[in-house]
């Protein structure tokens, strides 16, 4: 699992909710970190060595925040692989726009801040259930 948020805070709590729910996660802090992580199969930390030249798959599902400085999360959502991982979209603005914006890019799952760890673990469940060898 990679979680992609420009803030510190939510990364934080993401990461302690869904490593309560036994998965394993894997942070980047912006959108060309996360694209890196994925080119390496989602494994270290963003600009490390991804398992000495063994390119491990890509992770099932990226919990991705929309609106990131540089790079959104809508942009990273585009050059996604979507046949092998599912792409749920946090934002703190939920307006149409940007859930059509996130649908159009090719999100599976849209969740609005603030969420409840129950809202996440569940999308997450969803999305895990629907992912190609999940």
């Amino acid at each position: 699992m990679l979680v992609v948020d420009d803030d510190d805070c939510i990364r934080a709590v993401v990461r302690a909710v869904l490593e309560a729910g036994d998965f394993d996660v894997v942070e980047a802090v912006d959108g060309p970190s996360a694209l890196e992580l994925l080119a390496a199969g989602g494994n270290g930390a963003a600009g490390g060595d991804a398992g000495a030249g063994h390119k491990q798959p890509p992770p099932d599902v990226l919990v991705l925040d929309v609106m990131m400085p540089g790079m959104d999360g809508i942009e990273v959502c585009r050059q996604v692989d979507h046949r092998t991982t599912r792409v749920l979209m946090l934002t703190a603005r939920e307006d149409v726009a940007i859930r059509d914006a996130s649908a159009a890019a090719g999100a599976d799952a849209f969740l609005a801040k603030p969420f409840s760890a129950v809202e996440l673990l569940d999308a997450i469940e969803r999305l895990s259930s629907d992912a190609p060898g999940g």
